[in-house]
């Protein structure tokens, strides 16, 4: 299993980190997760639009989801549109992204097909295992299974214990990690820190982690050592062209040569 690392900043994009978004490969299969702000420039770098398979979405909110307008656009515009792109989130998450154009226009470019975080399900070669994890609107988090490795990844999410049980023994878990140290009061039962999730990751005998959703202008050096403290594995920070490539017991990471 490949995972790609389109973006890994929080809230909006800087002038060199794209919002969340994912590709993870496996066995020829493509499945793109959290196509947030300013992805599918990143998503360009490495196929083209119509080599896609599958979109996932964690939940709701632009900076997870708002580049599948562009990318179903792309697709469904072209001289020679591709089949319709499933479309996988949960109820109701992709409303917003999809009403940004009439309905008619991108009706054939992609199949919605919603569920309950919670649910398990088959995307491609991948097993899909899902849970409702607390943030300021429905969340799936989601743990990606295929005979060669396990994948987990939070979406955005606070303090729970299904954390664990998405993360055990996952070859990586992909760890919301918004602030460093502390989530300001307000916040607190709906995003986690760097610290958090490798105490997660400790905790759930993962074999490696990586911190994304990091707020911007949040010092990538300062959210790793402080993961490091609980979590003695390989750690990472989710910046563009990173690419891991997974199989159990191995966390091995190299930089895609086209950054």
């Amino acid at each position: 299993m490949q995972l790609t690392v389109l973006g890994g900043c929080g809230a909006w994009p800087t002038a060199v980190q794209a919002c969340s978004g994912y590709l993870v490969e496996y066995s020829g299969f493509r499945l793109l997760i959290d196509p947030g702000y300013a992805t599918l420039p990143r998503l360009l770098d490495h196929n083209t639009v119509d080599a896609i398979d599958a979109v996932l979405i964690s939940h709701e909110h632009p900076d997870h989801c708002a580049d599948l307008n562009p990318l179903l656009r792309a697709r469904g515009l072209s001289d020679t549109p591709p089949p319709a792109l499933p479309v996988y989130a949960p109820h109701g998450a992709a409303d917003a992204v999809l009403a940004l154009d009439k309905p008619s226009m991108l009706a054939g470019a992609y199949h919605l097909r919603e569920f309950q975080p919670g649910d398990r399900f088959d995307i491609g070669p991948f097993r899909t295992d899902t849970w409702l994890l607390p943030h300021f609107v429905p969340n799936a988090g989601i743990r990606l299974t295929t005979p060669e490795a396990v994948l987990a990844y939070t979406g955005d999410t606070g303090p729970s214990p299904d954390i664990l049980r998405l993360a055990q023994s996952a070859d990586l878990l992909l760890s919301e990690a918004t602030y460093i140290h502390e989530v300001p009061t307000a916040d607190a039962p709906y995003l986690l820190t760097a610290r958090m999730a490798g105490q997660y990751a400790s905790q759930a005998g993962a074999a490696s982690l990586m911190l994304t959703h990091l707020w911007p202008g949040t010092d990538p050096k300062a959210a790793h050592e402080t993961a490091a403290e609980s979590f003695r594995h390989p750690i990472y920070v989710a910046t563009p062209g990173l690419v891991t490539n997974l199989a159990r017991g191995s966390g091995h990471t190299t930089v895609h040569s086209a950054q």
